[in-house]
Order: C-alpha cells, then structure tokens, then sequence
C-alpha cells in the first residue's frame, strides 16, 4: 500500500499538473466507488480543483465547496485518464477537467476496497480522516513516548496504527524498526527517551528518503521499486552488518528485520505467539 511519501509526492504532482482546471463532472463507475451520500459530488462542478492533499494515506482533491477524499488502499491508482474509455479496465471513478483531461481511480485485484469520500467544510474534522493521528513526520520525541504509554503494544504494529500516527504502513515501520536498531516487538510502554529520538530520527530519514525518490519520478512508485534495507529482503544480507534478514510471517503481512542490528542476535519466532525480546 502507499504510505506517506508516495501518496505526498503523487499529490504534488497532481496538483502541478490540474491545479486551477474547472471540474465538468465525476463518474462512480463502481457501485463501490462512493462512500458517502451527502453533499453529493455534483457540488462540485464547475468549480476549479484549489489543490491535491495529502493525509496520512489519503489523496485530498480539495474544490472550494467539497473536499473528495481518496484512499488507494492496496491496489488502488488515481492516473491521467487520456482515453476517457467508458468502461476503463479496474477503473471505479473518473474526474473529468476543463483543459488537463481526465483523472481515473483504478484499483487492481477484487477486493475493491480503495474509495471515495464527499466532504463539505473541513475534511480533517470528517470521516474517513477524523480518527487519523499526527503526521508521522510531524512528531517529536516527547510526544511519542507519551503516545506509546497510551497505547502500549508492539512498536511494528504501534508504527502502523493511523489512529496513532498516520502515514506508516508495513514498508516503512519495517526500515524505521530496523535504523532505529529496535526489535519490532519492542514495547511501547517501556519507550525510553533515547529509544524514542531514534525512532523519530528513523521516521524522519526514511521517509525523507522516499520522499526524495518519488519527487523524482513522472509517476507513483510500484511496491518493488521503493527503498529497503530489510523490507522483503528476507535471506538477503542487512545492509549494516552483512547478516541475513529475517521474516515474520502473519496470515496477511510479514515482518522483516535484522537479528544482529535489532534483537541482539536474537531470533525472533516466527509466529502470532511470539514474545518481545529484550
């Protein structure tokens, strides 16, 4: 899935490239495309697209009456649209612009999860963004050891729950894990200080460099081609110290890590019943 640099960059792109194009009209062209009733999307029309945004995993098309909220979950893409076909393959929504063209959400797979919310005011105060925590890229040290006493868990899991802190999925909780030098079954109720400013400098750097990497592209990164040191690296060397990645498989994620750079040498057992390792 997109996490915040690919959705970050994809934003501004868009936003360079239909900024200030009047909307002729929206297509749901999936029955499960259109997440809410009201304000209908037709608020819209006529009105020029102010910017494209970014919250969390989320693209934010903002119009100056509605706001529409796109999730790209797993497989899901909002491209140009350059054919306008009527039936596009995967696709479940269409933006179409005066002057730019056309947008077109797809999604690959059956699962069609990805969707569209219609928000009117401010976004940030509606669902499906209301219950997102900080920016990951926008917290401090401080305040994430008061976060992890809140919420005391697992780091890998904390790192990836948007209620906490947004932004972060599977790829990048595994490299912050990893640079931070922190087992992923670190305990979050026990974060010290110092454990603390290594995640965020970790968060920081990680998503820095994606960041960085996507700003350089015409278009959204595939999964494979983004940067990892141990995420779906497993068997392969760690980049730090030359051991091999290791994996944690769960039913639908894995978790990558170094057991020389993170657990003390320790393996981690590769089940749901595992413990933290000190």
């Amino acid at each position: 899935m997109p996490e915040l640099p690919e959705i970050r960059a994809h934003a501004e792109r868009l936003t360079d490239h239909y900024a200030g194009a009047p909307l002729e009209r929206f297509d749901a062209l999936s029955f499960t495309a259109l997440k809410t009733a009201v304000p209908p999307p037709s608020d819209a029309l006529g009105t020029p697209l102010e910017a494209v945004g970014q919250r969390g995993k989320h693209l934010l098309l903002r119009f100056a009456p509605v706001t529409f909220v796109v999730h790209l979950m797993q497989g899901g893409r909002l491209k140009p649209d350059p054919k306008v076909a009527r039936k596009p393959r995967g696709g479940i929504a269409r933006w179409t612009f005066t002057g730019p063209g056309a947008l077109l959400l797809t999604e690959a797979g059956t699962q069609k999860r990805a969707g569209v919310w219609v928000v009117a005011g401010d976004a940030e105060a509606s669902e499906p963004l209301a219950h997102l925590g900080p920016e990951a890229d926008t917290v401090d040290a401080a305040t994430l050891v008061r976060l992890g006493a809140e919420h005391r868990m697992r780091l890998h899991g904390f790192l990836r729950d948007q209620r906490i802190i947004s932004g972060i999925g599977r790829r990048l909780a595994n490299e912050v894990c990893h640079r931070a030098k922190l087992s992923p079954f670190t305990s979050t109720g026990k974060l010290t200080e110092e454990q603390a400013a290594a995640i965020v400098e970790a968060i920081h750097h990680c998503i820095d460099t994606s960041l960085a990497e996507e700003r350089a592209r015409p278009d959204m990164s595939s999964s494979a081609d983004r940067p990892a040191a141990v995420h779906h690296r497993q068997g392969q060397p760690c980049p730090v110290c030359g051991d091999s990645v290791r994996a944690i498989e769960y039913a639908s994620y894995t978790v990558n890590y170094c057991a020389t750079c993170q657990t003390g040498g320790k393996v981690l057992a590769d089940n749901t019943t595992s413990k933290f390792l000190k």
